[in-house]
């Protein structure tokens, strides 16, 4: 009877443990949500299905490898199921009687890299599996098992990148991602065996207070390194390597509140939009797998699902990460049934969400030089990427590069990347050939670039987002100052039409061209446009100055003053072994300064028969672009004399009887109406300039320089303004008015009633 009462009084003790147990990621929440929603959703049913399903083949299979402890540990916490805990076990103790968790590549450096990623993932699998089958396991098979951890993850991890005697690394030692991976899965581990290690909380603890320098590292001047983040949640790694790197960070942060809930949290702004980053530079599409910006080495196929899901379960939730994580897992991605994918899965709290109406449609990550610009949320849309900035490391030589998706498809195209052990990944994908970009000589950005670091990055500037309205301004001369003194981008997109605007001055004469990367087909279509199709998808890009391509089809021989079509060849994303065709178009002649002007038509069902109608003309010290579409006609003005070819003198120019000192100006009529007559006016843009002015009126005003888009210029102005923090600003108004709408906010000033002027301090 004693001999009874002792062992009842032992399994009752084994089981109060086991219900104390704060687990890393399945937790017993976690576990239980998991259980209620194979319960009534047949699609994480069928999931659950699949993967217990993977999970007894393992039982048959000799030799297992790390990851499979992710899924077996998974199993046995739902079922409950010893057989599964049996072979976790052994493969616990399989990777413990090894002698090193990392790759042979890096031990053989000088010195030796001891914890590099091979033992970060090596340590994130077998923390998990041992904390899975934690309570099945007896004392000393987890004392064995954590004194493996400890001298395979944890202490080859510590040694390089966090001890003070030893560590060797940095926070942009080997990019940003890898001391996310290497630090924090080692802090995901020390968690796995506090209780066997009296240090390992305390390790953990180190991981956790690191990541305060880490996320908001600023980066190093003298080795032309970038900061970890823009300051809106973005990673200029690119999209696949943000997805790996803030995984990393956010696994081992929802790990550390699962097991030490009540120890202090580290609050940063960054967390709270990483999330939008995923969103922003995602293209989504109908029925198939979305598609991401693969600016650098990200694939095309990329997505935020993993960081959002994370996101959501740490906290951070939003109607947009609802809207996504449905999206991305109804659009094919193959992470959703995954172990880890199920037992974060929100469940019914994503169900028909929808994203959020006031959502803006273009984002611009200003520090690290990259911007995202649609038309639409909805699937299929269009949607322009746009890059100038960093180059080192997983960022590539493409300062001022962009790529178009629309109709569903990726048509103008990033080159992509290859495998870092092909020399064309060197020598080809992270150059600016590679890129859509404007070369000179046949040269771009100094080839050393990926490898050193541009001195002088690119940026992005005055991102401008109105209904039927969007503009862009990328500056690509820091990385091309050893042969350009300008080489300014400006992107303005009106209906159906992209206008694409280099302002570009060499040092010396030399031959201007820029690049133009594709997928499907491409062929030049009476003439005058490049037609690229992929399936129902198409776009018209039409070179309008310095001058079309040679009119109706006829031979460049004929017409040499006229643009050059040249094909070149390059290289398939991802396989170097298959070449691709792109297009290079150039100058007729040698110069030191144009202006490559360029119309990008986006063609769809409803315009296909009616076109929008794009004419131009020139006259002195100025181009114009016409743009009629939908009963609106669109005139854009480039004033030549705005280029920086003026010193000490302002860009003053009058345009077909507008006065204006502008780079650049836009003006919207009906289609048909007086243009010389303001009345006529539905919107206006400026362009980097002071004022503009028509028989003696003043439209716009300001001391100094800004970009500002007026809409609804007749009635009820709503103003978009970019300018110095401090600035009076006038608009004009027939009716008496002393407020205006600027950046979405009522501002009050006062009326000129004689010059019908409303006059606002910013």
């Amino acid at each position: 009877m004693k001999k009874f009462i002792i062992i009842f009084l032992c399994l009752a003790t084994f089981h109060i443990s086991a219900q104390k147990r704060n687990y890393l990621i399945y937790t017993d929440e976690n576990i239980a949500r998991l259980k209620d929603q194979i319960k009534t959703d047949e699609t994480i049913k069928s999931d659950w299905n699949e993967q217990y399903k993977k999970a007894k083949e393992l039982l048959k299979k000799d030799k297992l490898k790390s990851t499979d402890a992710l899924l077996l540990g998974l199993v046995y916490r739902m079922t409950g199921e010893e057989k599964f805990a049996s072979k976790l076990k052994g493969l616990l103790l399989d990777y413990g009687s090894k002698k090193t968790w990392e790759g042979s590549t890096l031990l053989k450096r000088n010195p030796p890299w001891q914890g590099g990623l091979g033992t970060s993932h090596t340590s994130y699998d077998i923390a998990v599996g041992f904390d899975c089958i934690y309570n099945y396991l007896t004392v000393p098979e987890k004392e064995q098992i954590a004194k493996d951890i400890v001298r395979l993850g944890i202490t080859p991890a510590r040694y390089d990148w966090l001890e003070p005697n030893t560590n060797m690394h940095t926070y942009d030692t080997m990019g940003h991602n890898w001391w996310s991976a290497c630090v924090y899965m080692s802090g995901l581990a020390s968690l796995a065996v506090r209780n066997e290690i009296p240090e390992a909380k305390k390790w953990a603890q180190d991981s956790h207070e690191s990541s305060v320098e880490w996320l908001n590292f600023t980066g190093s001047v003298l080795q032309n390194k970038p900061p970890t983040f823009d300051r809106d949640g973005g990673f200029y790694e690119s999209v696949g390597y943000a997805a790996y790197g803030t995984s990393q960070y956010l696994l081992f942060l929802y790990a550390y509140a699962n097991v030490l809930p009540d120890a202090p949290k580290i609050e940063s702004s960054v967390v709270d939009k990483i999330g939008d980053f995923f969103i922003n530079t995602t293209y989504f599409v109908e029925g198939g797998k979305d598609l991401a910006v693969n600016f650098g080495d990200s694939k095309i196929i990329a997505n935020g699902n993993r960081i959002v899901r994370l996101l959501w379960n740490l906290g951070y939730q939003n109607k947009d990460y609802a809207w996504y994580m449905n999206h991305v897992t109804n659009a094919e991605h193959n992470d959703s049934s995954s172990a880890e994918a199920l037992i974060l899965n929100p469940g019914s709290a994503i169900k028909d969400a929808t994203i959020s109406s006031n959502r803006p449609k273009s984002t611009l990550y200003q520090d690290m030089g990259w911007a995202t610009m649609r038309n639409s949320w909805d699937d299929n849309a269009s949607m322009l990427a746009v890059k100038s900035g960093f180059t080192w490391n997983h960022a590539h030589a493409d300062a001022g590069s962009f790529i178009l998706f629309h109709k569903g498809k990726n048509l103008i195209i990033d080159s992509g990347t290859g495998s870092y052990l092909n020399p064309l990944f060197t020598e080809y994908y992270c150059q600016s050939e590679a890129h859509n970009v404007v070369m000179f000589d046949g040269k771009g950005q100094n080839r050393n670039d990926p490898y050193f670091g541009s001195v002088n990055s690119g940026s992005l500037h005055n991102l401008v987002e109105g209904k039927d309205f969007k503009y862009l301004l990328a500056n690509a001369t820091g990385p091309y100052s050893h042969i350009l003194a300008r080489n300014y981008r400006n992107f303005i997109w009106v209906g159906d039409v992209i206008l694409v605007i280099d302002d570009l001055l060499a040092y010396e004469p030399g031959q201007f061209e820029w690049l133009l990367h594709y997928n499907g087909e491409s062929t030049l279509k009476g003439g005058i446009d490049l037609s690229i199709k992929d399936g129902d998808a198409k776009v018209l890009v039409r070179p309008l100055f310095p001058e079309t391509f040679p009119p109706g089809g006829e031979r460049p021989h004929d017409f040499p003053e006229h643009m050059r079509l040249k094909e070149k060849i390059g290289y398939e994303d991802h396989h170097p072994d298959t070449q691709k065709p792109y297009w290079s178009i150039s100058h007729f002649e040698k110069t030191t300064r144009t202006k490559f002007v360029t119309t990008i038509t986006l063609e769809t069902p409803e315009n296909v028969k009616s076109l929008p109608i794009i004419t131009k003309e020139e006259g002195k010290d100025y181009q114009k672009v016409s743009i009629t579409q939908n009963g609106i006609t669109t005139v854009v003005y480039f004033n030549l004399l705005a280029d920086g070819r003026l010193k000490h003198r302002n860009s003053l120019i009058n345009i077909e009887g507008w006065d204006t000192d502008a780079y650049l100006t836009v003006l919207k009529f009906k289609e048909g109406a007086d243009q010389s007559n303001i009345q006529n006016i539905e919107e206006l843009f400026i362009g980097h300039g002071s004022y503009l002015r028509r028989d003696g009126q003043v439209l716009i005003h300001s001391l100094s320089k800004y970009t500002a888009l007026v809409e609804d210029f007749q009635t009820n102005q709503n103003v978009i303004f970019q300018g110095q923090p401090i600035a009076t600003f006038s608009l004009f108004s027939p009716k008496s008015k002393s407020s205006l709408t600027v950046n979405a906010s009522d501002k009050n000033g006062s009326y000129d009633a004689s010059n019908k002027l409303i006059k606002i301090r910013l």
